[in-house]
């Protein structure tokens, strides 16, 4: 639905502002692509620019500056056709190992797009989408108990930090090498990497079990603890589980020597900061009211403020990696 008022106004103003870039930035990669054979080969591989011009300068760079004046049928087209390519270069890529450095060009623009899109059409992002059928907030049902709601946390964990820090980054390693777009990393990385992983870790199964144990809930949205936790590291910090999760990754990456897999861990934060955290605020508002007002305003959401008088008493924030 879309949304009018001043937010939406600057929303539709900000898609535009992305769209007027977007036009600037791929005119000015066409002169380079003609100019610098260097820019040609690490963005199209063996393509021919002319055939791929004829089609891309038309509906990306144009259409973009058409975008940027408001048109919102030109932002879908731009929007449309950058996702088109970011696809098929990167099949392209993935076959011939050429053109890696164009792929995640495209692939970042597409994204960029999407949200730009939804700016001018909708005047905001639906995140809330993103938190309906099986990801909807609800609490648990807290029928196996304190230790099945242990058990249940710990499961997740495996699961989840299998997927994510093992399955994922190992699928995004790969396609780094595949692209040829790999980049040094000192020696020194991989043992930070590994110290990081384990204080990350140990403080994702600390908020984990602090979570399903106090709060009579799981992380999954889908069985929520049924009580606001503020034990544990939640007297520290509003979302140790995210702070946990985010720092896995990038100290994956630094293990892998893979600056798209810290690359990830970055992405995934701003995902879930600004895509996940403000619905499920909203929802844990909704639930415990002035309760988790106090705790918002005494406990920050990132960075630990060593106060001795924040909340002490048990039972508070379920909040999710």
């Amino acid at each position: 639905m879309k949304r009018e008022g001043p937010a939406a106004a600057r929303a539709q103003g900000w898609g535009r502002a992305y769209f007027a870039v977007q036009a600037l930035a791929g005119l000015a990669w066409w002169v380079g692509v003609f100019l610098s054979p260097a820019i040609r080969t690490a963005t199209l591989g063996s393509l021919d620019p002319v055939i791929v011009a004829a089609f891309d300068i038309p509906l990306f760079v144009i259409g973009s500056a058409v975008a940027a004046l408001g048109v919102r049928a030109a932002a879908a087209v731009a929007t449309g056709w950058t996702g088109l390519v970011a696809v098929s270069l990167a099949a392209y890529a993935t076959i011939t190992t050429e053109a890696g450095w164009g792929v995640l060009i495209m692939l970042a623009a597409a994204a960029c797009s999407v949200v730009a899109l939804f700016f001018m059409v909708q005047g905001r992002v639906p995140t809330e989408l993103m938190v309906r059928g099986p990801f909807a907030f609800r609490p648990a049902s807290n029928r196996g108990g304190t230790a099945g709601n242990v058990g249940a946390t710990i499961g997740q964990l495996i699961l989840f930090w299998g997927f994510f820090l093992v399955v994922l980054p190992s699928v995004i390693k790969w396609f780094e090498h595949r692209w040829h777009v790999t980049v040094p990393f000192p020696s020194a990385a991989a043992p930070a990497g590994l110290v990081v992983l384990v204080l990350a870790s140990t403080l994702g199964i600390a908020s984990a079990v602090t979570m399903s144990s106090t709060g009579r809930g799981t992380p999954l949205p889908s069985a929520m603890p049924n009580r606001l936790v503020i034990a544990g590291p939640y007297r520290w910090v509003r979302n140790p589980m995210a702070v946990a999760g985010i720092s896995q990754g990038a100290a994956v990456g630094l293990m892998l020597g893979s600056w798209l897999v810290v690359a990830y861990a970055v992405v995934g934060s701003l995902l879930w900061n600004y895509a996940v955290r403000p619905p499920e605020e909203a929802d844990l508002e909704r639930r415990f009211g002035a309760e988790f007002q106090r705790y918002r305003d005494s406990v920050r959401c990132w960075i630990p403020r060593w106060r001795k008088d924040l909340p002490h008493r048990k039972g508070r924030p379920p909040f999710r990696p």
